[in-house]
């Protein structure tokens, strides 16, 4: 990932910045607030703004002034309980927004999560920059043949290289004709002083999904953890996920009690259907349980099985 000078100069202004303020902060985000944490090959996130933390989440609980209790043993106590019941809407007092560089693909898988406020780089506006995600070598895999959405093995040796080459040429190829259409490079020079450019809002159709593109997003800690629940799962797109585990790092240093609670009910625990539960209890008992006496589907079982870690699964 390189910064421009002048996105290196801003961040070092913001993070100069000294403001008092009486409300609640969250010190060890304050430590990385404005910073750019690199992701992918030239992507980016950096936490620009936030509101409330913990204790705002325990004072909404509660309906209470002031902080809520002044101990955290209570305040996990019951963060831990309104998560355990999926007691969501004191979660929603908290906010966050992000400044993301991503990839177009990127943005369009993660804009379906309708539940943030949106400001993307405008293409009609500004001249993309430069720049196309390309997958390092461990990533680039074969469709799989048991998940359609999913990936397959590794590609390597002289396949890999193709497919390399094909997305790097394609990329460059389509980012000339970019600005060949424009009549204008991305850092603003003119290719030609005699001749008009096609309008910025349709040279851009002609750019490849994997051009970066920037916006800022802002959503509140319910919806963020949905987002996370989703996006930071290991079965979720390597490129989206790699966003997504930077996002719960600042979700520790942002509320640490709730993010204690989001890895212990959220993403470590899991969900069984009434049919799933009294498959489990005979289990305990010692009884033999078998799929056609489960009342589950083949994958339902599997999915069971694999939550539990029981060696029991079926191809």
């Amino acid at each position: 990932m390189k910064l421009t000078k002048e996105q290196k100069l801003e961040i070092e202004d913001q993070q100069s910045q000294k403001n008092q303020t009486k409300r609640v902060t969250a010190p060890e985000l304050e430590k990385i607030l404005y910073e750019a944490i690199p992701i992918l090959d030239h992507g980016f996130i950096r936490v620009v703004d936030y509101m409330g933390n913990d204790s705002s989440i325990v004072q909404a609980a509660r309906v209470s002034y002031g902080k809520g209790t002044k101990k955290v043993s209570t305040d996990a106590g019951l963060i831990k309980y309104l998560m355990r019941h999926w007691h969501s809407t004191p979660f929603e007092m908290c906010e966050i927004k992000y400044h993301v560089k991503l990839p177009i693909f990127i943005a369009r898988q993660w804009i379906r999560h309708r539940t943030a406020n949106v400001n993307e780089y405008s293409a009609r506006y500004s001249i993309l920059d430069k720049e196309f995600y390309l997958p390092a070598p461990e990533h680039l895999a074969a469709q799989s043949k048991s998940n359609r959405q999913g990936r397959g093995n590794i590609l390597e040796g002289e396949k890999a290289k193709e497919v390399l080459n094909i997305l790097k040429n394609d990329a460059e190829q389509t980012y000339n004709n970019y600005q060949t259409m424009l009549n204008e490079r991305y850092d603003g020079s003119i290719i030609d002083d005699k001749e008009d450019g096609l309008a910025r809002e349709l040279a851009r159709m002609n750019l490849t999904l994997n051009t970066y593109t920037q916006w800022y997003w802002k959503t509140d800690l319910l919806n963020l953890m949905n987002f996370l629940r989703l996006r930071a799962d290991h079965h979720a797109q390597y490129e989206i996920r790699a966003y997504a585990d930077v996002m719960l790092d600042t979700v520790k240093k942002w509320v640490p009690i709730t993010y204690e609670a989001f890895m212990d009910y959220r993403v470590g625990g899991t969900e069984v259907s009434s049919k799933g539960k009294t498959v489990i209890k005979k289990m305990i008992k010692g009884e033999k349980v078998s799929l056609d006496k489960s009342e589950l589907s083949k994958r339902e079982w599997n999915e069971l099985m694999a939550a539990f870690d029981i060696k029991d699964k079926l191809e």
